[in-house]
């Protein structure tokens, strides 16, 4: 798809510019001002390419760009000039600006006359002398020097306007600093998830890496999803190469390269800048390794230093000012280290990544603007580091720098907001003695192997534990807000909950002179008036109308000679369908419940009809007048939450946004039908072959997602709506466009073979086809973002996040985005707005189940409360760690709890609930069930502990004990183990004959003088000393199902002679 230009953004920029221009001091010595942009692949930054992206967008090489008094001209290829036609208005001051020129360039007199019209526009322009332009930006190819050459010999003045052009476009727009904080996230995962626990890997395991290889890994993991996800990587590049510099050879500037030194274990000073959107920002990290006190005390100062910059910049403070007052913090504690400090504190960034005219320094009295950003950067370096045994560590720089944007009445917002203080910084090794000293200490039972030494930051050593217990400090936080935020957000609604649903009451007739004048009424016969959905009924010889609407239902017997018609009202206590017992405007009055009507079936002499047939018309008419009304109800029912929308305003561009032959769901008739998606002005437009139309409005997006086709059959864009449009005589709230990829399905029976050529060639073709689309479908999203200021973001699943389960009716993958939980390739959709949800709540959370429930309760205790089934157990501890990374409460139970009354009893009484305790009462159901299994552990432990002890002490057992080893094997021959019920008949009659023989020898009366030992007797004595876990299942313990192989005479004596209270025992 072609680019386009944000033509909104590119006119408010240009007005900006003549505006600055008649009042900055520099720039309003110009009479015009000239950029050339040529091609140099060297060049990464450089304020001509940024003003080009400041106004288009993108990057026009080879294009030669003229700002004059009264007209602008822009010299470029053909296919940049058609490019460029979208902000041609033709029209002086049209938009504010000057009239547009465009020239297309011609290679056969190599852009000579093009030049000549520039030049002269240039003399034209005021007084035609003074000509501003980017004196640092040089370009070597061929074009940029034949127009040199020309401007060169035109002998104009030139002031260079490096400066003024730099402060004007210094100042962010809101759609700018949403990318500036996209890119400030990138910088953080780069260096939080990648470069720290890299450094983190080497210093654990001692080992020597260069630093120019952590830069070059750095490199990489910014293409990598593991690291950088949500992001589309084309989108992303480094700022400039990661810098990481350790030991007594360092350098505190953006412009060093990192060397091929092997990091030293003192202080690492990383620098990582990430770009997204051509948008820049940077972070500052000194990593210490076993820090010394006072370099603790040096770091500690430094971040208040930066502390009290960030704090003190602000809309209109000077920049000397902010950096002076860091002066003044490190001057005050520790004079010493002034001299130390760095010369400058940060500069302002954007498309460039250093605006060397905008340093917070001592000298710059420039003014800081609201919707600046900028990199504040301090350090000290060559700080003597006496405790150091390490020659590389006696000389150590500290560095720490954030990237901030500057507000009006505040301190500045910091955009990379990974924490900084010692604790999380600093990294101290432990030797394997001392680590072994402390688990001793701490855990005396356990025997943990350790390698030569640990790298542990501070943060772990003291304040991190293990995962599911840092969860359960998270959760503990959320869980102490949870009731407090929620009575706080009820106050004030309680008065809404008491509005309840009235019965809508229909009126018959407004007046008698309405009433039907038909013979029927003056007979005293039922009487079905269609035009006014009117019953008539005689009642005490009167006609009394009752509009359908209070008619319940209606019912026709005949018994014998006589046809019976029964009808049946609506009046308080009766179910009004669905939503249940609903409220009567004057429930107070008199309510008829039911009437029957008897006729008779036999035809009198003389009549045309028998009487009955009257009865038979009513019950027909009735019930087509009742569907008709029920019909034109649900329709209005589906009606009452549709909200206006706006009118489409069509845009008659041709080179809108559009995706071709997609298929819409919910389909518009039964079969599905396909047609094409084109963003408008103000929202997408669905056209169907057949011409229907399904409008869908920028405004009325809730949330947006596109979900590729890696590893699916179908890939769609999926829009889910604050209200609900109306189309097919039904609401919907998620709309969803698609195209299928491949082959849905596929014929089993076809004979097919692996080296089959028509089969290499589908999977090629379906391969380019997957590529196509997908690119189809990403340029159509960056193009309506674009479009839309960022009105329409498009958030992707991400996949390698999800788990199974059942929303619905079948299995499906839900995956996490950014903002909700969703299904998107089965319909119906299902989507879960995470920023809606109070708590989530776990069910049926036992070890020996394969499945839990997950349940989703909203703030508004009046939505339904949905349910997702049967996800795997195994997924559980994934599922906990994503929602405690979204600061999500989460509970846990057993049982699974009827949530419909549970939430009817909090909307009647929320502040009785919260008295009670609120949501604690799911807490408390699962600590004790904890509390219990950690007591049942807690005995065992301690009786295998005894155990163990008495065989120890104990080497032969008295008669006593055996007995009583002997009745437990005794009941668990009678239960029957596992083995024995597995052995078939002649191993059994094996065993008795063994034993038999054995009764034959020793006597069943006598015991036997020297028992053999038994099973448990010789594993006791092997296993002396010896810790075995004890399992248990069902409150049983599993003993070794070999005893039954192993059975002395003297346990079959026993057997046989068993005494009545120890067979009850």
């Amino acid at each position: 798809m072609a680019l386009q230009i944000d033509k909104e953004a590119f006119f408010r920029r240009m007005k900006r510019l003549y505006s600055f221009w008649k009042s900055n001091e520099t720039l309003s010595r110009c009479d015009a001002i000239v950029v050339g942009v040529g091609v140099d692949e060297d060049v990464v930054y450089s304020k001509s390419t940024a003003l080009q992206t400041w106004l288009f967008g993108y990057e026009l090489t080879d294009t030669v760009m003229v700002f004059c008094e009264n007209k602008i001209l822009f010299l470029a290829s053909k296919k940049k000039v058609d490019f460029l036609k979208e902000v041609n208005t033709g029209k002086e001051n049209d938009h504010g600006i000057p009239s547009i020129k465009l020239l297309m360039r011609d290679k056969t007199d190599k852009d000579e006359a093009n030049f000549q019209t520039i030049i002269q526009e240039l003399q034209d322009s005021s007084s035609g002398k003074r000509v501003g332009e980017f004196s640092k930006d040089t370009y070597s190819n061929e074009f940029i020097k034949l127009w040199r050459s020309v401007y060169t010999k035109a002998g104009f003045h030139r002031v260079d306007v490096t400066a003024p052009m730099a402060y004007l476009m210094a100042p962010k727009e809101e759609p700018e600093v949403n990318i500036v904080k996209r890119a400030s996230q990138v910088t953080c995962d780069i260096f939080q998830k990648y470069l720290k626990q890299q450094i983190m890997d080497v210093i654990d395991a001692d080992k020597k890496v260069k630093h120019s290889r952590l830069s070059d890994g750095c490199e990489d993991a910014i293409q990598n999803k593991k690291y950088v996800s949500g992001i589309d990587p084309s989108l992303v590049d480094m700022c400039y190469p990661a810098i990481i510099q350790s030991g007594k050879n360092h350098s505190l500037k953006f412009s060093t390269v990192s060397d091929k030194n092997t990091l030293s274990f003192s202080s690492i000073v990383c620098m990582v800048g990430a770009r997204y959107k051509s948008y820049c920002s940077n972070i500052v990290r000194t990593l210490l390794v076993d820090p010394s006190q006072a370099m603790q005390s040096n770091y500690e100062l430094l971040v208040k230093a930066e502390e009290i910059m960030i704090d003190k910049l602000r809309d209109g403070t000077r920049l000397s000012d902010v950096y002076n007052s860091a002066v003044e913090v490190v001057k005050s504690e520790k004079e010493n280290l002034v001299e130390k400090l760095t010369k400058n504190a940060g500069f302002a960034m954007g498309i460039e990544f250093r605006e060397a005219t905008i340093l917070i320094s001592a000298k710059n009295n420039l003014e800081a603007k609201k919707g600046m950003v900028f990199n504040i950067n301090i350090g000290f370096s060559d700080l003597p580091n006496n405790d150091s045994k390490d020659a590389e560590g006696k000389a150590l720089a500290l560095f720490v720098g954030d990237t901030v944007l500057v507000n009006e009445d505040a301190p500045a917002t910091v955009l990379t907001s990974l924490k900084k203080r010692i604790k999380h910084i600093g990294i101290f090794l432990k030797d394997d003695d001392e680590d072994n000293e402390e688990e001793d200490e701490v855990e005396a039972l356990e025997n943990l192997g350790r390698g030569k030494r640990s790298a542990i930051l501070g943060a772990r050593t003291r304040t991190e534990q293990p995962s599911e217990q840092k969860r359960a400090t998270h959760q503990k936080e959320l869980a102490n807000k949870l009731n407090g935020e929620a009575q706080t957000r009820l106050q004030g609604m309680t008065g809404d909950s008491d509005e309840k649903k009235v019965r809508k009451s229909n009126v018959s007739y407004r007046s008698f002179g309405q009433m039907p004048k038909e013979s029927e009424l003056k007979e005293l016969k039922v009487f079905v008036d269609k035009k006014y959905e009117t019953i008539i009924l005689p009642i005490f010889g009167v006609p009394t109308p009752f509009h359908i609407a209070t008619i319940k239902n209606i019912s026709q017997s005949v018994e014998g000679d006589y046809t019976y018609l029964r009808i049946n009202f609506f009046h308080p206590g009766s179910s009004l369908g669905k939503e249940g017992g609903g409220v009567f405007s004057q429930p107070d009055a008199t309510f008829l419940k039911e009437m029957t009507y008897r006729s008779s079936n036999t035809k009198e002499p003389g009549e045309i009809s028998a009487p009955s047939s009257n009865l038979n018309t009513a019950f027909r008419l009735i019930k087509e007048v009742q569907k008709k009304f029920k019909t034109r109800e649900a329709e209005e029912k589906e009606k009452e939450g549709i909200v206006k929308q706006d009118t489409l305003l069509l845009n008659p561009n041709r080179g809108n946004p559009k995706l071709k032959d997609l298929y819409i769901r919910p389909n518009i008739v039964h079969k599905r039908i396909n047609g094409s998606l084109e963003a408008h002005v103000n929202g997408f437009r669905f056209t169907s072959v057949r011409g229907d139309k399904v409008d869908i409005l920028y405004n009325n997006i809730k949330h947006a997602f596109f979900q590729p086709c890696d590893g699916e059959m179908i890939i769609l864009l999926h829009f889910n709506l604050k209200h609900a449009i109306l189309f097919g005589k039904k609401k919907h709230n998620d709309m969803q466009f698609y195209t299928e990829v491949g082959e849905v399905t596929t014929d089993l029976g076809k004979h097919r073979h692996m080296h089959d050529r028509d089969d290499l060639h589908a999977e090629q073709a379906e391969r380019e086809l997957r590529n196509k689309l997908k690119a189809a479908f990403k340029n159509f999203t960056e193009k309506v973002e674009t479009m839309t200021k960022g009105e329409v973001e498009f958030d992707t699943p991400f996949k390698e996040l999800g788990f199974f389960g059942v929303p619905y009716r079948s299995t499906v993958l839900l995956q996490p985005t950014s903002a909700c939980l969703v299904n998107l390739t089965e319909f119906p959709p299902f989507v879960i707005t995470l920023d809606e949800v109070e708590l989530i709540h776990f069910e049926r959370v036992q070890f020996h189940l394969k499945n839990f429930d997950m349940v989703f309760v909203f703030k508004d205790y009046k939505k339904k409360v949905p349910m997702i089934n049967a996800i795997p157990m195994n997924a559980l501890d994934h599922v906990k760690d994503w929602l405690n990374s979204c600061d999500l409460h989460y509970n846990e139970g057993i049982q699974s709890l009827n949530w419909t009354k549970i939430m009817k009893t909090i909307v009647e009484d929320p502040e009785g609930f919260f008295d009670n305790g609120g949501w604690s009462f799911l807490k408390a159901d699962s600590d004790d069930e904890g509390d219990d299994d950690d007591d049942e552990e807690d005995q065992e432990f301690q009786f295998s502990e005894e155990s163990d002890e008495e065989s120890e002490s104990d080497e032969d057992y008295s008669d006593e004990s055996n007995w009583s080893d002997e009745e437990e094997s005794d009941v668990e021959e009678e239960m029957g183990s596992s083995e024995e019920s597995g052995k078939d008949w002649d191993e059994l009659e094996e065993e008795a004959r063994k034993a038999d023989a054995e009764d034959d020898q020793y006597g069943q009366e006598n015991p036997r003088p020297n028992p053999r030992p038994t099973h448990r007797d010789t594993h006791r004595d092997r296993d002396r000393g010896k810790k075995r876990p004890r399992h248990e299942s069902g409150g049983r313990s599993h003993k070794s199902p070999k005893k039954a192989r192993h059975e002395s005479p003297r346990d079959k004596h026993k057997k046989h002679h068993k005494s009545p209270k120890k067979s009850r025992r």
